[in-house]
C-alpha cells in the first residue's frame, strides 16, 4: 500500500524509507483534517513545513495507494477511499464492544451471573466491558480494564486457544516470567493442559485459579477470515459452576458468539467492485457495508 513510499527520493537526495513514510502520514493527517472541505497543495505545503516538489510527490504517492484523492475540478486534495476500507477493518478489532453489547446484556439476563467481552493487547487479554447479572452474590474477579496474560482467565483462555500452536508456544515463552510472579496457580503446562481442554470441549474453564470461589466460563470469537476477534464469557461462584450449568451456560455463549460473528460478516461483506470506468464516486459506495 504505502511501502512504495520508501522508494521516493526526498529533496533530489535518496531519503530513508522511514522518513518517507513519516513525511506521508504527516501530509495524511493533514488531508484529513481538511476532510470536508479538501485542502489545497499550498495550504499542504504551509503547514508541514516541506518544499513544493516533496509535497507534490508524497502526496502522488499516497494518491497511487488511493490514501488520497484529488478533485479534478478544484484540485483539492481529499481523503481516499481506502481509507474507508482500513476504517472497515479496523473496526473489527475497535468495533467488538458495541457489536457485543447485546449479547452481553442477554447473557447476564438469562445467567443472572456477570458476563465480559475481552480482547487481546500483545501477550494479554484486556477486559473490554462487564455487564453485571442479578444474582445477589457476584464474582469480582475482573474489572473494566483489567488485563491478564493469555491463559489466565476463562475469556483470556479462550483466545490464547484459538491461536495457532506455535503462538501459543510463543506467549508462554514470554509470560512465564510473569505468571511465576504473579499467578501462583498457573504455570505454562498448566496453561498447555487448560489449552487442550478448551479444543476438545469448545469452551474455556477457569476454576477458580485466580480467586478460589471465582469460576469462569468463556468462548473465542473470531473473524469472518478465522483470526481472533476476541472473547465473551461469563464468571459465577463456584456454587453456580457445576459440571451440568458448564454446558448451560456454554450454549448460552455459543449462541451470542455466532449473534456477533454473524454481526461482523455483514459488516464486513463488500459488495462487488465497480468497474474503473464508473464514477469515483461509484467506486466508493461500492465500499460500503451492507
Amino acid at each position: 500500500m504505502i511501502a512504495n513510499l520508501a522508494d521516493l527520493r526526498i529533496g533530489g537526495t535518496s531519503g530513508s524509507g522511514a522518513q518517507a513514510v513519516e513525511r506521508a502520514l504527516q501530509l495524511l493527517s493533514i488531508v484529513g483534517r481538511r476532510a470536508e472541505h479538501g485542502v489545497a497543495l499550498s495550504e499542504v505545503v504551509a503547514e508541514s513545513g516541506l518544499n513544493k516538489p516533496t509535497t507534490r510527490r508524497l502526496l502522488m504517492a499516497l494518491m497511487r495507494s488511493r490514501l488520497v484523492e484529488q478533485d479534478e475540478v478544484t484540485r483539492r486534495y481529499y481523503l481516499g477511499g481506502e481509507l474507508y476500507v482500513l476504517g472497515v477493518l479496523a473496526a473489527r478489532r475497535h468495533g467488538l464492544l458495541e457489536m457485543a453489547a447485546d449479547s452481553l446484556k442477554r447473557l447476564s439476563a438469562l445467567s443472572a451471573d456477570t458476563s465480559f467481552v475481552s480482547m487481546r493487547r500483545d501477550d494479554y487479554a484486556v477486559c473490554l466491558h462487564r455487564e453485571e447479572g442479578t444474582h445477589p452474590v457476584r464474582t469480582h474477579a475482573l474489572l473494566t480494564g483489567d488485563q491478564n496474560p493469555l491463559g489466565v482467565g476463562a475469556g483470556s483462555l479462550a483466545m490464547l486457544a484459538a491461536l495457532p500452536d506455535e503462538e501459543v508456544e510463543a506467549i508462554l515463552a514470554r509470560i512465564e516470567g510473569v505468571l511465576a510472579s504473579q499467578y501462583p496457580g498457573y504455570t505454562p503446562d498448566i496453561v498447555r493442559e487448560d489449552v487442550a481442554r478448551t479444543r476438545a470441549t469448545g469452551y474455556a474453564v477457569n476454576p477458580g485459579r485466580v480467586i478460589s470461589s471465582s469460576w469462569g466460563i468463556g468462548m473465542a470469537i473470531l473473524l469472518p477470515d478465522g483470526r481472533l476477534a476476541g472473547a465473551l464469557s461469563i464468571a459465577a461462584i463456584d456454587s453456580r459452576m457445576g459440571e451440568a450449568r458448564q454446558k448451560e451456560l456454554a450454549g448460552l455463549l455459543q449462541a451470542e458468539v455466532e449473534r456477533v460473528q454473524t454481526k461482523m460478516r455483514a459488516l464486513f461483506t463488500v459488495r462487488d467492485p465497480v468497474p474503473r470506468s464508473k464514477p469515483a464516486g461509484a467506486r466508493r459506495r461500492a465500499l460500503q457495508p451492507v
